[in-house]
This record gives structure tokens, C-alpha cells and sequence, in this order.
């Protein structure tokens, strides 16, 4: 395979890591002596959805069949000591709730309730009492949710269904894999904070403490001056191969209709290489999961140059999963950091201009942008201005691609509480400007007028993660996960909240 070819399959075709998924069964005791049989008869279902969950690439710790209020206070422990993720309940059969709440209050992760039964219906020309027992799997579903409650413990879902023949219910169960996926990754999250926030950009201010509080995360406070560090130990060769890497991975046009917009300069690429292999060392220095940065620049100094060169390495590194938010935007660097461990890319993206003729609204950003979700290849131009900043370089431009997206805008409260504000539309093929930034033409119901009032009036920031497919119902469930809200501006009923003071 070419060098072009490995990098674009390299970002098209990642391999994602598997949190550790505590999956527990439950059931009574005190059936196994009246029924021969049917404890191992529950087994083997629950082995069954164990190795589906294998199969799909999950690290399962299995808790085995918890049918005791003493078993469930060990079972609770182990999955403690294994620092599981996530907790899947597969409900088994009939069990008192003791068996389960003792499980999830040591466990202290996020808990999903599967619900499925090994048929559709039972036989009822020929049914038993061990054949109910065997289909038991809703009975106990309200009792073990009422205890929980009463602990304060809310469940983040709950997936009923059948075991063997249900493909709706496993992609509602693959899904929470990879909402807990995303849950694993922000609580081991380090954020890179490096600068301050674009000045005068109110939404944008944010407290890191509350990122670390909230979602046991860090922000890392770095200076620019580290950056500089790490480009100046950038060797020659590593710059040559970061330059084939984005000859491979990029084109580059001749200039349109943007006089700012000409041709990428090979001084500036290469300059653009070499920053980028100090990007590299600085995620790896530092052991980042994402960067948010801005530097404002004076005079065109140093850090100026610097400053205005990151954009190529920016969008490989998003591309590859650590995402870099621009304008000092770490509610925007969290939210793509998420949509991309939902397999959804997660690009950098703001409103841009309508067109009512078409009832369409343009959503991109200057900037770093998730190259992986790009539509066919995407371009570098050479930019003279970096409108509404400072310097001048290397600009990144493309499309999302066309189909299902969503845009993902993560933002916070008068209470300084995080909230979700989520939209579904579609990625339209067409025209966007050369003007060496993303644009993705996008449709969103109910039409574009009330889409606009719609999303703004949630108090969203103005940057949000874009992302491909419809992914509105697991950022919902990763909400849940953490006793956050979550409004889907597109979804049908929608009606805009009623603002009391």
C-alpha cells in the first residue's frame, strides 16, 4: 500500500480502545434446589451475551450469576479492585433487588439494565413454571430500579428486548459499549490548556476546576514556551517524513476566488511539518488526550509564528483521536474528544452563513478540523490572513461527509452546570467557498429558520463538535452517565424550554 493510502486508512479505519465492562447476571437462590437445571440454564444465556459482547471487541469482566445479597457484596468488590467502566446488569430471571443494589453501589460505575429474554414468547401450549422462570427477565425490572433510586443511584438505561433474535436490542447494547467507551475516556481524560481564551468571548470562559470536579478528568496548564521546546527538538528527518505524511493525506489546489486564499507555500508547509512533529511530542510529553489553545500574537513575534502554524498538525491529530480545539475552547475540546470515542469523528465547527434559498445552513471553523470525516480529500491553502487573528499560514479546508450528522455543543448553565445541546440533520454534497477553512453544506429540521432560533436560544457556546451519523441518542445516554442535561434541539416534540427566573 502507498504512503497515501496507509495515512488515509490509518484515519478512516481506527482501531478504538474497549473500556472494561462489569457484566453481572442475577437471579434467586432459592429457585436452584425447586428447579434442577435452571441456574445453568440462565448461565449459558448469560454466557451467550458475554462472548456476543467479546466478539464485538469488549473487555468484559464477568461477575458471573448473582443470586445473594452476600455474593453481590463480593462480586460489588471485585469490580471495584478491577476499576471497571461500566456495569451491564443482564437480568437474568426474576431477583430481589438486595442481589443488585449491593453490585452497583461498590462497583461505582455507570449502569446499564439488559432486559432480554432467550425468546419471544413462551409456548403456552406447553409452558412450565421453569420455562416463566426462564422468561422472568422484566419481573424484578421495577423493584430494582425503585431500590436504586431510594439509594440515589439513577440507572443510565435500560435495553428489554430478546437474546437470540433481537438486532435492534444488541445495536442499542453495541452503542452503550461505546457510550461507555466515551465515559472511560473523559474520566481519564488530560486536557491541555495552553494560553488564554479568545478575548471578549464570554462563552468560552470556563473554570477547569470543574472539568477535573465533574468528570474526574485534569486540565494541564502548559505554556506556549513548552511548545516552542518541543519544535525545537524536531529533527530534520522527522520533518521530512511529517511533509510526506501531509503530501499524502492532503491536496493542494489552485487558488479561487479568495485573494487571501493562494497557494500552500513549500516554506510554509514545511514550517507547518515541523511544528506539527512538535505537537506530537508535546501530547506525548505531557500525556494529552486533547488540546484547547489560543495565542493572541504580537508585533509578529515568535510565538506569533508559532501560534499560526498548528492547524495542519492540529486537524492530523484530530484525525488520529486527540482533538485540538482552537480559541481556548475546552467545552468544545471535551465534546469532541467524546463524539470521537462514539466512532463519529467530532470536527470543529461554528454557524456559518445561510442560504435560505436552499433552506440550508453552512457549519464550519478556521482552524484544526477531524480530517478522518472528511468528504474525499481534503485541501491546504496558503492563507495571507488569518481572519480575526493574528499571522498568516497554512489553512486546512473541506467538507464533512455527506450523509447523516450531528452536531454535538457542549456548554453551561447560569448554575455553572454542563449541558448538552445536540442536533440532528444531514451532510448535503454542493459548492462551499475556497476560502481555506471547512464549510459542510447541512440541512436540520424543522426548517432552517426554526432550527437557527431553536439551537440558539439553548445557550449553546458558538463552537461545537460535528459529527457523522446520528449519534443524538447515545450523547443522550453519556448524559445520563453523568447527571447531565441533554436537549436535542431536532427531535420530534421539541419544544423550547420556558425560561424562569
Amino acid at each position: 500500500m502507498t504512503l497515501r493510502g496507509q495515512a488515509t486508512a490509518g484515519l478512516a479505519h481506527r482501531e478504538y480502545e474497549s473500556p472494561k465492562i462489569g457484566v453481572f447476571g442475577c437471579g434467586c437462590w432459592f429457585y436452584w434446589h425447586q428447579f434442577p437445571g435452571l441456574k445453568e440454564r440462565l448461565i449459558g444465556h448469560q454466557t451467550y451475551f458475554e462472548e456476543r459482547l467479546r466478539t464485538a471487541g469488549m473487555n468484559v469482566i464477568s461477575g458471573g450469576l448473582v443470586d445473594h445479597p452476600d455474593l453481590a457484596v463480593q462480586t460489588g468488590d471485585m469490580f471495584r479492585r478491577e476499576q471497571v467502566d461500566f456495569l451491564i446488569c443482564y437480568m437474568s430471571t426474576y431477583a430481589l433487588s438486595s442481589t443488585v443494589l449491593p453490585v452497583v453501589q461498590r462497583a461505582g460505575a455507570p449502569l446499564l439494565i439488559a432486559s432480554l429474554q432467550p425468546t419471544r414468547a413462551m409456548d403456552y401450549a406447553h409452558g412450565t413454571t421453569f420455562m416463566q422462570l426462564e422468561h422472568d427477565n422484566q419481573t424484578s425490572l421495577p423493584e430494582v430500579c425503585c431500590a436504586l433510586r431510594r439509594a440515589n443511584i439513577e440507572v443510565a438505561g435500560m435495553v428489554v428486548g430478546t437474546l437470540y433474535d433481537d438486532e435492534d436490542a444488541w445495536r442499542r447494547i453495541l452503542d452503550w459499549c461505546k457510550v461507555a467507551r466515551a465515559v472511560a475516556t473523559v474520566r481519564n481524560a488530560r486536557i491541555g490548556v495552553m494560553g488564554h481564551v479568545y478575548e471578549g468571548m464570554l462563552d468560552m470562559n470556563s473554570d477547569p476546576t470543574m472539568f477535573d470536579a465533574h468528570f474526574g478528568m485534569h486540565c494541564e496548564h502548559i505554556e506556549l514556551d513548552d511548545l516552542a521546546a518541543c519544535v525545537e527538538e524536531v529533527t530534520e528527518a522527522e520533518v521530512v517524513r511529517k511533509i510526506e505524511e501531509i503530501h499524502a493525506l492532503f491536496d493542494f489546489p489552485e487558488p479561487g476566488s479568495d485573494p487571501i486564499a493562494g497557494p500552500a507555500r513549500p516554506e510554509d508547509v514545511a514550517w507547518s511539518a515541523k511544528t506539527a512533529c512538535g505537537l506530537d511530542r508535546l501530547f506525548r510529553h505531557f500525556k494529552l488526550s486533547g488540546l484547547a489553545y489560543y495565542y493572541r500574537g504580537l508585533n509578529d513575534n515568535a510565538n506569533e509564528r508559532l501560534g499560526a502554524s498548528l492547524w495542519v498538525g492540529a486537524s492530523l491529530l484530530t484525525g488520529q483521536g486527540f482533538p485540538v480545539a482552537g480559541e481556548l475552547d475546552i467545552k468544545n475540546c471535551l465534546a469532541m474528544l467524546i463524539v470521537d470515542r462514539l466512532e463519529a469523528g467530532g470536527s470543529f465547527a461554528e454557524i456559518h452563513p445561510c442560504d435560505f434559498e436552499a433552506d440550508i445552513v453552512m457549519v464550519g471553523h478556521d482552524g484544526p478540523h477531524h480530517v478522518g470525516v472528511a468528504q474525499g480529500r481534503p485541501v491546504l491553502r496558503g492563507l495571507s490572513v488569518f481572519h480575526g487573528k493574528r499571522g498568516a499560514g497554512i489553512g486546512v479546508e473541506f467538507q464533512i461527509r455527506n450523509g447523516p450528522i450531528t452536531c454535538v455543543g457542549l456548554t453551561q448553565t447560569y448554575g455553572g452546570k454542563f449541558k448538552f445541546v445536540v442536533a440532528e440533520g444531514e451532510s448535503l454534497p454542493g459548492p462551499i467557498p475556497p476560502t481555506g477553512n471547512t464549510n459542510t453544506r447541512c440541512r436540520f429540521p424543522p426548517d432552517l429558520r426554526s432550527f437557527i432560533a431553536n439551537w440558539s436560544l439553548e445557550g449553546p457556546t458558538h463552537h461545537f463538535a460535528l459529527g457523522v451519523g446520528h449519534i443524538g441518542q447515545m450523547v443522550e445516554d453519556f448524559a445520563r452517565c453523568w447527571g447531565i442535561e441533554c436537549v436535542n434541539v431536532t427531535a420530534p416534540g421539541y419544544r423550547r424550554a420556558q425560561y424562569v427566573r
